[in-house]
C-alpha cells in the first residue's frame, strides 16, 4: 500500500483516534501494521486507535476499530462516537444513525459535539471473583460491554499503580487467552464514580474508556446501588454519563453520552 490517505483526528472524552473512510477499500492489505504506524505517537499521527468507517448492509455504516498494537477489538464505546460525530459531519449518515460493529448493531444520536450512543447490553456479569497476584487476593467483578472489563473497586485511586496490577490483571490465566480490559473503581456518590483504566491493545493506562466507563456504572449501579443515570469522571478529568434500566440484576437499554470532536484532518503519505 503506497500514496496518500486522507484522515481525521478525532478526540472523546482524552481517548483520540485516527478515522478514515474506508468506504472505497483503500486500506485493504494488512491493517494491522497500517493502524501501528499511522497510531505510533513519534513516528506517526499518534492516537489510541484507527478507526475504519465502511459500508454495511445493515446499517447506516460499519464501524473497524484497530488499537495501536494492531489487534482488532469487537467495538469501542468512545470510537463509536467519535465515528458518529464523523459520519454525520461527513454527511455519511443522518444525526441519528445506526453503526454496525462486530459487537452488534449499535444506535447513535448527534447533537452539536454531544454523542448519545446505545450499547449492546453486558453479558457474561460475574461477580466477586477471587484472582491470585503475587500470593495476594484480589476480589473483583467482570462483565461484557462488547468488550471486556474487570471492575476492581478501590478506596484511593492515586495510589493504584494502574499499568502493573492492570497489566497483571489483564494477563491471568482466569481470562485467557484474550485477555481483559481493568477498570479501578472508586464510588463518590450515588450518581457519581471516578474511574482509571487499563487497556489491552494500548497496553497501558488511558485518559477514557467508554466502554470501562459502562461496566463499571453498571457494576457500581448493583454492587453499591447506585442509580441511573451515572456521571463517570475518567482520569482525564472529563466526565460520561452512563443510562440503563435494571430489573433483577439484569440490565438493558445502556446509553453512551458525551462530548467529542474533530480535532483536524491531514493526508498520511508513503503508507
Amino acid at each position: 500500500m503506497r500514496g496518500k490517505i486522507a484522515f481525521t483526528k478525532a478526540v472523546a472524552t482524552g481517548n483520540d483516534f485516527v478515522v478514515v473512510d474506508n468506504r472505497g477499500g483503500m486500506i485493504g492489505r494488512n491493517i494491522a501494521g497500517f493502524a501501528r504506524k499511522v497510531c505510533d505517537r513519534k513516528r506517526g499521527v499518534g492516537a489510541d486507535g484507527l478507526l475504519l468507517v465502511e459500508r454495511s448492509k445493515k446499517a447506516d455504516l460499519k464501524m473497524r476499530i484497530f488499537n495501536l498494537d494492531g489487534s482488532e477489538p469487537e467495538m469501542c464505546g468512545n470510537g463509536s462516537r467519535c465515528i458518529a460525530l464523523y459520519a454525520k459531519e461527513k454527511k455519511i449518515a443522518p444525526k441519528e444513525m445506526d453503526i454496525e460493529t462486530v459487537a452488534g448493531v449499535l444506535s447513535a444520536t448527534v447533537r452539536d459535539e454531544m454523542v448519545k450512543v446505545k450499547l449492546t447490553d453486558p453479558r457474561d456479569i460475574k461477580w466477586n471473583l477471587c484472582l491470585m497476584i503475587h500470593k495476594c487476593p484480589y476480589r473483583v467483578n467482570f462483565t461484557n460491554t462488547g468488550v471486556p472489563h474487570v471492575i476492581h473497586f478501590v478506596d484511593d485511586l492515586e495510589r493504584v499503580d494502574v499499568k502493573d496490577l492492570g497489566w497483571k490483571i489483564r494477563y491471568h490465566e482466569d481470562f485467557a487467552p484474550a485477555g481483559t480490559n481493568v477498570d479501578f473503581v472508586k464510588v463518590m456518590d450515588k450518581k457519581n464514580i471516578k474511574i482509571r483504566t487499563y487497556e489491552r491493545g494500548v497496553e497501558d493506562e488511558t485518559l477514557a474508556c467508554g466502554t470501562g466507563s459502562v461496566a463499571s456504572a453498571i457494576i457500581a449501579a448493583e454492587a453499591e446501588k447506585l442509580d441511573s443515570p451515572i456521571t463517570v469522571e475518567t482520569r482525564g478529568g472529563e466526565k460520561l454519563k452512563v443510562y440503563f434500566e435494571k430489573d433483577e440484576g439484569e440490565f438493558r437499554n445502556i446509553y453512551l453520552e458525551g462530548r467529542a470532536q474533530l480535532v483536524y484532518e491531514g493526508v498520511i503519505k508513503n503508507v
